[in-house]
């Protein structure tokens, strides 16, 4: 609940440094009548109107869950990032339009040494606002956040470039080069908006997210410990910034409810712990097979009816499948 009210409240300081962003970029194309800086101010309008997408979708994500929504609202983060990034692209499509515009209508340009001032204000200032936004994302499992992020960082890097252009019309004195700037970065931020997009549809759609996974496996081999004799049905979901985490956990079958329990809850506090408090754990428990023992490392088991032969690692292949491991020799 913490994360969420954290989330909310940066994603109204990049509503409110986007506004002003705005107006500054609005200033500096009066004074230039540069296209090159009218593009980079289309582009901080889809700022705006993305911050706020962003900022009702972190609201409503941080609502608890209810009756209607019994895994809570995360979902509207993946909705607003798919909306961000597909205005992120259309206003490349538009930066398109004018540049080639420009491109054949050349047009003089005037005061830029004040239009570069100003242009590179808002870079500084967009840089180190994203690079907040992406922090905060990754530590509170944010899509929203880290997607306003790299959205102001883009920007950033699109506005270094228009600079950079509009320092070389300024010492050559070539109008054709502030259509050829906008055109170079119109296609970076098609770019940046198609990644977004296939993000933010990979969440809705549930697409297993292989970088959490790998970073989970690594974690489960480091820290097994011998009651765990198998893992299993291992299943990973975002909603938002709450991980849903389903899996299967063998355990010796001789051990009553609470020792079966104990061993869950140190399995749960080992996830917390490298993954955040923002995590719901669902572990069913197995009781093992004879043909378990041939992988399992438990040294002062009074039952076992096989010797063992080697622990099988957890990987992306294995741990997903619904069914306990075994060696081949034992199938």
């Amino acid at each position: 609940m913490e994360t969420g009210r954290e989330n909310l409240r940066i994603q109204k300081w990049v509503v409110a440094i986007g506004v002003c962003l705005f107006l500054i970029k609005i200033v500096a194309y009066f004074l230039t009548r540069s296209v090159a800086i009218l593009t980079d101010a289309l582009e901080s309008t889809v700022n705006v109107t993305a911050g706020f997408i962003g900022l009702y979708s972190l609201f409503v994500a941080a609502k608890p869950r209810d009756e209607n929504h019994p895994y809570g609202h995360g979902k509207a983060e993946f909705l607003s990032a798919a909306v961000e990034g597909t205005l992120i692209g259309v206003a490349g499509v538009i930066i398109i339009y004018e540049a080639v515009d420009n491109l054949l209508h050349p047009q003089p340009l005037q005061k830029l040494d004040y239009g570069i001032i100003l242009v590179a204000l808002t870079a500084l200032i967009n840089f180190v606002m994203g690079y907040i936004c992406i922090q905060k994302g990754k530590k509170n499992n944010s899509l929203a956040l880290i997607a306003s992020g790299k959205h102001l960082q883009s920007d950033t890097y699109s506005t270094i470039g228009i600079i950079a252009g509009l320092a070389l019309i300024y010492f050559t004195d070539i109008p054709w080069l502030d259509g050829a700037v906008a055109l170079l970065f119109a296609g970076i931020l098609i770019f940046t908006g198609y990644r977004i997009l296939r993000s933010s549809i990979a969440g809705i759609m549930d697409e297993a997210d292989k970088e959490l996974l790998l970073k989970m496996v690594e974690v489960l081999n480091k820290n097994r410990r011998e009651n765990w004799i198998d893992l299993h049905n291992l299943r990973v979901i975002k909603y938002g910034g709450q991980l849903h985490v389903d899996c299967h956990l063998t355990v010796p079958w001789y051990f009553n409810v609470h020792e079966a329990h104990r061993e869950i809850d140190e399995l749960s506090d080992l996830i917390r712990r490298e993954f955040g408090d923002t995590l719901e754990l669902f572990v069913h428990s197995d009781g093992c097979l004879d043909f378990s023992c041939s992988i399992c490392t438990k040294k002062d088991c009074t039952v076992r009816k096989k010797p063992f032969e080697r622990q099988l690692p957890w990987t992306l292949e294995n741990l997903p499948l619904n069914k306990k491991h075994q060696l081949a020799t034992d199938q």
